[in-house]
């Protein structure tokens, strides 16, 4: 029998003083039972940091091959950002950035292991996917704070991350890497 996933609600208050993005969202997320907490918390974050008209989750979970987790329609219903986490592989990263306009990946792993494993295969467009970064230590502390309803604040300013869950405060830069190819 399959374990089914478990709902976390999260109320967010989203201030994106770097993009003038100032927020108030509702959102249900499934954490699939073979999702870490560290990982959906990743994948919460990138929501927030990519935030804008028609940003959603993927239907698909987090196993899906023909989505990412988190993803950006135009109103036409045609694939405009693709925004994946962890560690993809090269061909998925090399087909997402055919697919969409903009691509960019967030990850709670060690950069530099990610970023190892890419450059042995040619990636379209690879000088314009960012690389967003958390320290681990960051997102484990903030994933063990998790609750299946939260209240999370999430301030962004000068590409530094001052993050409020369930009255605990955190705070991180958001490093940034390009991928070499």
């Amino acid at each position: 029998m399959a374990l089914n996933s478990t709902v976390y609600t999260f109320t967010v208050h989203l201030a994106d003083v770097d993009r003038g993005v100032y927020e108030e969202l509702e959102l249900r997320v499934a954490r699939h039972p073979s999702e870490t907490a560290e990982y959906m918390m990743t994948r919460l974050l990138a929501y927030c940091l990519e935030y804008q008209e028609g940003i959603t989750f993927s239907d698909g979970g987090v196993s899906s091959t023909d989505e990412p987790p988190v993803l950006i329609r135009d109103l036409t219903g045609r694939l405009t950002h693709w925004i994946d986490i962890g560690a993809p592989d090269a061909d998925r990263i090399h087909r997402a950035s055919k697919l969409a306009d903009h691509v960019a990946i967030y990850t709670h792993r060690d950069p530099t292991k990610v970023l190892a494993a890419l450059p042995a295969k040619r990636i379209h467009q690879s000088d314009q996917i960012p690389l967003h970064s958390f320290p681990r230590t960051f997102i484990d502390s903030a994933a063990e704070a998790l609750d299946r309803r939260n209240v999370l604040t999430v301030s962004v300013t000068d590409r530094h991350l001052f993050l409020e869950l369930n009255g605990q405060s955190f705070s991180t830069p958001i490093e940034e890497h390009q991928l070499a190819n």
